[in-house]
């Protein structure tokens, strides 16, 4: 955030301007030179800013839908976020990494080139501890996996591809497969040591313990489909893709709602005098005639009108009419359906 001069220092940086103690010239090419950014040649930029915020949204989506499948895998609460996007060489993200860890080569369908997932031994350990019933304890040491603890990683690691394909369909549609599981980083090589690669971090926490999870995307992966990441293009496909769905979870829902059914056959005005009168076997005079269509009231709305009569042996009310507004105006709609008495 930058800083906010008060009153009095504004005041004396007027009167040093007035006084010319101070020279505009040397302030404004003092920021010139704080302006000029140094460009390595060694690392050019692949990636625009746009790109790596779009690419940043999809794992921040990815990263709450993880959250929710990390805390039913370890029974537990657990916090996940996207701590960084960066782009860097692929040599420069090996040897940022631990020896051994979990790597996980991915198949990225239709594209041609793999990508990496690397899981921080900590965290897979934790996760294997709770999944088998343990408390995830936080001591573990350094080793490679066994053939049931990779079979229990293998488990998570292909659901957490399911949601990375989620998250990358609002882009572009991808399909994650694991290719092969490694411990030492030097043996997953995607690309060229000098190659630029995308990767993202991901701060997890479960329970006591904490770790990183690292998605390595190398650029010539992605570049037949780098003109379809962009932010704006994320939120447009986002929000149809969500209201479309929202939309189909209501109707599912409402389709479940059970609402009373009930048929007026008619009405009378009686007074309160002659209701406290009534006795078993008294008849109460209808205002209706026994050939007026019924009404079928949803609720507490009158909705249809039909004709009254025997289906299967039961009470049952044939739809003739549907009502169409509140006014009870009507429209002519024939229909075969029958409510049972």
């Amino acid at each position: 955030m930058p800083d906010v001069l008060s009153q009095g220092e504004i005041d004396a940086l007027l009167k040093a301007l007035s006084s010319g103690s101070v020279d505009i010239a040397t302030l404004t090419e003092e920021e010139k030179e704080r302006a000029v950014k140094v460009y390595d040649f060694k690392r050019p930029d692949k990636f625009n800013k746009d790109q790596l915020r779009a690419i940043q949204m999809i794992h921040e989506f990815f990263s709450r839908q993880l959250t929710t499948a990390f805390s039913s895998f370890v029974r537990t609460m657990v916090s996940l976020e996207v701590a960084s996007v960066e782009q860097l060489s692929y040599d420069e993200f090996i040897k940022s990494l631990v020896q051994p860890t979990v790597i996980v080569v991915m198949e990225m369908y239709p594209l041609s080139s793999s990508a990496l997932l690397e899981i921080n031994p900590r965290l897979v350990f934790a996760i294997i501890d709770r999944m088998l019933g343990g408390v995830g304890n936080t001591t573990y040491k350094a080793r490679e996996l066994t053939d049931i603890e990779r079979t229990v990683t293998e488990r998570v690691v292909m659901r957490m591809l399911e949601l990375l394909e989620e998250s990358w369909a609002t882009i572009v549609d991808l399909r994650f497969r694991i290719q092969n599981m490694e411990s030492n980083p030097y043996f997953a090589q995607i690309c060229p040591a000098s190659d630029i690669v995308v990767v993202i971090t991901l701060q997890v926490k479960i329970g006591d313990v904490d770790g990183f999870i690292n998605i390595c995307i190398p650029y010539f992966a992605i570049e037949p489909v780098i003109d379809q990441l962009s932010s704006q293009r994320w939120f447009v496909s986002t929000g149809s893709r969500e209201d479309g769905a929202s939309q189909e979870r209501i109707i599912e829902r409402l389709s479940e709602v059970k609402v009373p059914v009930t048929v007026e056959i008619g009405h009378a005005d009686v007074m309160l005098k002659d209701i406290l009168k009534l006795r078993v076997g008294d008849v109460i005079k209808l205002e209706e005639t026994y050939s007026e269509p019924v009404k079928v009231r949803v609720g507490e709305r009158v909705k249809f009108l039909g004709h009254a009569g025997i289906y299967n042996k039961k009470y049952s009310v044939q739809i003739i009419k549907t009502f169409i507004s509140e006014k009870g105006d009507v429209e002519l709609q024939p229909e075969e359906e029958l409510i049972y008495g």
